[in-house]
């Protein structure tokens, strides 16, 4: 499951947390990567960081089309093919129903699927015309499971991310082309920690195993999902809570309101 020598990836989003790590362990284990961020400096720092031969950095907002279009192009430019593409940039914006903006809305839905939606197709397109398949990944989340007060408009992504799996398998599992999810519960990132600087302590006391994820749980998943082994999994969405989509209770959310 481990080699991914002679892979090539492209990784929104991935110049911090899960991302990053999804990233760092694909070239670990042989693959070459295109990794993205927002702030291209950061991008490029961190691709030096995991490595110089084997990955670099490319800025840009993934939740516009012609970025990531442009993402896929520059994955063969440079590295000659592609083989993996990991939607993981996504944005989460905190706000009750009632007094949600239009403007938030629409960055949600810009990037959590538009841009996810426009990597795929871009990325089936290359690796349809490659003709010997490749691996698409989502990254969902259990708000597209579960409710939790004040991310409506990011559950309803989260959940559409997962339809688009389903959907897609009828069209691209004949090139042999997967398309699946991984649903990360509670993980300690820095965009979570941002939010909530409390956050490890209020969620894990609410998760059936007394503990929250780090980046590393989640992209042990998605490596297996990426992997040559999961060739027969398609369509479907690995959960990583600790078990809280069981019983899913919440931590106070009083960052939200106290903003």
């Amino acid at each position: 499951m481990s080699d991914f020598s002679g892979k090539v990836a492209v990784i929104t989003g991935a110049g911090e947390g899960i991302g990053y790590e999804i990233a760092r362990q694909l070239v670990e284990h042989g693959a070459s990567v295109l990794l993205n961020d927002v702030d291209e400096n950061k991008a490029k720092s961190v691709a030096s960081e995991i490595s110089p031969e084997k990955c670099i950095g490319v800025g840009g907002d993934a939740g516009q089309v012609d970025v990531v279009r442009g993402l896929v192009s520059q994955a063969v430019e440079q590295f000659g093919r592609l083989d993996i593409a990991v939607a993981n940039a996504g944005i989460t914006l905190w706000n009750n129903f009632w007094e949600y903006k239009p403007d938030d809305f629409e960055k949600v839905l810009g990037v959590n699927l538009r841009g996810t939606f426009f990597l795929a197709q871009a990325a089936a397109k290359q690796m349809r015309s490659q003709g010997d398949g490749g691996r698409i990944l989502f990254m969902s989340s259990v708000t597209g499971h579960q409710a939790i007060e004040y991310l409506s408009a990011y559950g309803m992504t989260k959940a559409a991310l997962e339809m688009l799996a389903k959907q897609l398998t009828s069209e691209l599992a004949q090139h042999k082309i997967t398309v699946n999810c991984v649903a990360p519960g509670a993980t300690v990132t820095p965009r979570n920690l941002k939010d909530d600087p409390d956050y490890e302590a209020h969620w894990s006391g609410v998760t059936p195993t007394g503990n929250v994820a780090y980046p590393a749980d989640i992209a042990n998943a998605a490596l297996f999902l990426l992997s040559p082994v999961s060739g027969q999994i398609t369509g479907q969405t690995i959960v990583v809570d600790g078990g809280w989509t069981r019983i899913s209770p919440t931590p106070a959310l009083d960052f939200v309101e106290d903003e």
